[in-house]
């Protein structure tokens, strides 16, 4: 394979990218994690991604991290969508029907939705337990409670996620920029992976390459010290899914060209370079 981004990339796997065909290209260009987005499609459809997953690792002899993304107390609204916010827990009992699938199918990491404190992060951490897993919990910060408890929330999960589609709805859009700097530069502090995600090639949904806007978004990102960036409607509902992780893998090995001080992502299998807790099993 060619030289790799030492910043892993997401990629979230939907009909346009379960092919195993499809998942096999991406991981050549650059996928390292492997995204499945369980607000959308039956266990089914997810057994089914996975198996693909699956495919491709054989095919090129290496690892992917498979993510497990809980929807958490997410309500659709039309095109969009918000969350119950009468409940008091992210924690849904759906949710727990996810882990238990999760776990049977060799998941390795939960993304929990709508994280407000740390009791939330405990309660999939106990989930996941009962249901004899060891899965790493990636705390998904998209709501203005946990901006309120970041700190203890970044202590007490493995690694988090700045998702700034829910967070852009709950605090003013202007303030985005500068939220996101807080809390990856919170997470590099303490030493946690932190993962930027949501919107930052969208274009690619429907080019083939990206507006500058968005490759400058990606470098940030990679500068401001994200150990990982992620791909959503781009891989999972866009044209061009292998251009986009393969886009996103350029940016990135660009943007570390112009890093100063090294990273703490380390080479620790063929294929996924994993960093911290975001592994495989």
């Amino acid at each position: 394979m060619p030289s790799r981004s030492r910043a892993q990339i997401v990629a979230t796997i939907g009909p346009s990218s379960c092919k195993a065909e499809t998942i096999r290209a991406m991981a050549e260009n650059g996928m390292d994690v492997a995204r499945l987005n369980f607000s959308w499609g039956n266990f089914s459809e997810h057994t089914e991604r996975i198996i693909s997953i699956k495919e491709a690792e054989k095919a090129l002899n290496i690892s992917l991290v498979i993510m497990v993304d809980l929807p958490g107390p997410r309500i659709q609204e039309g095109k969009g969508h918000t969350y119950d916010h009468s409940e008091v827990s992210a924690l849904t009992d759906h949710d727990r029907e996810c882990i238990a699938f999760g776990v049977e199918h060799g998941a390795d990491c939960f993304a929990l939705s709508f994280v407000g404190n740390v009791a939330d992060v405990e309660s999939c951490r106990k989930a996941i337990a009962e249901k004899g897993g060891k899965q790493t919990i990636i705390a998904k910060i998209e709501r203005t409670a946990a901006l309120e408890h970041l700190d203890a929330i970044i202590a007490a999960a493995d690694a988090v996620m700045v998702a700034r589609g829910d967070l852009g709805e709950e605090v003013p859009i202007e303030r985005i920029p500068f939220i996101q700097a807080d809390i990856i530069r919170r997470a590099n502090a303490a030493g946690k992976p932190v993962i930027t995600a949501t919107q930052m090639m969208l274009s690619m949904t429907e080019s083939p390459v990206p507006t500058r806007a968005e490759v400058t978004d990606v470098a940030n990102a990679i500068l401001q010290g994200s150990d990982a960036v992620m791909l959503s409607d781009e891989t999972a509902n866009g044209k061009y899914p292998t251009e986009a992780v393969k886009m996103m893998e350029k940016i990135t090995i660009e943007a570390e060209k112009h890093l100063s001080g090294g990273k703490r992502i380390s080479i620790d299998h063929a294929g996924a370079r994993a960093f911290n807790l975001l592994k495989k099993l």
